[in-house]
């Protein structure tokens, strides 16, 4: 296989953009690595977004078409390396990262029928995909919340903290039940002690992932 990747799914503040950073910094150090690597962030894969300062959600036909759309680019590089011919890893290999992708579907779209969604999700296996589902304890949800804008939190009520914590316990909660249904392999991982250094270097030298 001339491919192989990773999925980071988890909401808000679970710490995607801080593990992706480090993900990047692990692979790019290593001398036996894929030089050829494709890493696409939430905006270009996530169902809700932000243009030109007003949210925009797609509905589940656009985004399946988007997801397809994505899916269908890492096919057609990892066709290009098949057709090259037998290489090592590093001189024609693959490596990529989608960040808020097949689990944000089914979680945005859970009581609908995931004929779609599975179809794509076999299309990840066989371009040697694994899942990170990130979560964070219930005890430290309110700390790591304000962490990240921490003055946007100074004017906040109680009952509006309140009401954010517990829309992100239960999308997480949905995100795990959701990933038990899916077809790309996942691990979850709780970012409690926010080593994302460390949890780089066990998602890439896993031995079910290498």
């Amino acid at each position: 296989m001339h491919i192989r990747g990773i999925i980071l799914e988890g909401y808000s503040n679970a710490g995607k953009t801080s593990l992706l950073k480090a993900i990047k910094q692990y692979q790019c150090q290593d001398e036996n690595a894929e030089r050829s690597v494709v890493i696409l962030g939430e905006h270009y894969s996530q169902v809700l977004h932000n243009k030109n300062g007003e949210y925009v959600s797609l509905n589940q036909e656009e985004h399946l078409e988007l997801l397809s759309e994505r899916v269908g680019i890492l096919k057609n590089l990892n066709n290009w390396a098949i057709q090259l011919g037998s290489a090592s890893r590093r001189a024609r290999g693959l490596f990529f990262v989608l960040e808020r992708f097949h689990l944000n579907h089914r979680a945005a779209f859970p009581n609908t029928n995931n004929n779609e969604i599975i179809k794509i999700e076999k299309q990840l296996v066989s371009l040697g995909a694994k899942c990170i589902l990130l979560t964070i304890s219930p005890e430290v949800v309110e700390e790591r919340i304000k962490s990240r804008q921490p003055d946007e939190w100074t004017n906040k009520t109680n009952e509006e903290v309140k009401s954010s914590i517990k829309e992100l316990l239960h999308v997480q909660n949905v995100l795990r039940q959701q990933s038990k249904l899916s077809e790309v392999p996942t691990i979850e991982i709780n970012t409690d002690e926010k080593e994302w250094n460390k949890y780089a270097r066990l998602i890439i030298e896993g031995n079910d992932f290498a």
